[in-house]
């Protein structure tokens, strides 16, 4: 009976080994790819991730979607976008509405503006950096409607505040 399964077995596996079926199991992801040998100077826009492996001079504006700069990749522009990951160099400011990341062998001149960072070991930074808040617009209308029903409460909350900082400062 073990035969008659191995033999069953390989004549079905046997006609799918030419044969390639892709993978439905992930969603594929849009991106754009500049290349090694391609410089580009002046303005990149797009509404798709893009990886750079040759180089751009200018700006580089992706406001919904990351862009990488890659091993290869040599930037020297402004750049625009929801998330950047650096791993060569970059020369220009970046603003970030969600994270840069700068890996090990990646370095950044220029000031950042962004939410999230994250810089690994043996990268380099060069230049300002501004984290914002994540929801800064929505935090300041709610503050304004309870101060001045609750601002007994928020005195009181604010004295404990000093002691804790102290206490922080103090542990070092």
């Amino acid at each position: 009976m073990l035969q008659s399964d191995s033999q069953s077995n390989s004549q079905r596996f046997s006609s799918n080994q030419n044969s390639y079926t892709p993978s439905m199991a992930s969603t594929p992801v849009e991106q754009a790819t500049i290349g090694r040998s391609v410089v580009i100077k002046g303005e990149v826009s797009g509404a798709e991730s893009l990886y750079i492996d040759g180089r751009i001079e200018g700006s580089i504006t992706f406001a919904d979607h990351r862009v990488t700069i890659g091993r290869n990749g040599s930037v020297a522009a402004n750049i625009a976008a929801r998330e950047v990951v650096i791993m060569s160099t970059v020369k220009g400011n970046i603003q970030c509405s969600d994270r840069l990341d700068i890996r090990g062998e990646g370095t950044l001149t220029g000031d950042v503006v962004t939410q999230r960072i994250s810089v690994e070991d043996g990268a380099v930074l060069k230049g300002s950096v501004q984290v914002r808040a994540v929801e800064q617009k929505n935090a300041k209308p709610q503050a304004q409607a309870s101060t001045p029903a609750q601002s007994p409460l928020v005195k009181e909350s604010a004295q404990p505040e000093p002691p804790k900082a102290a206490a922080a400062t103090a542990g070092h």
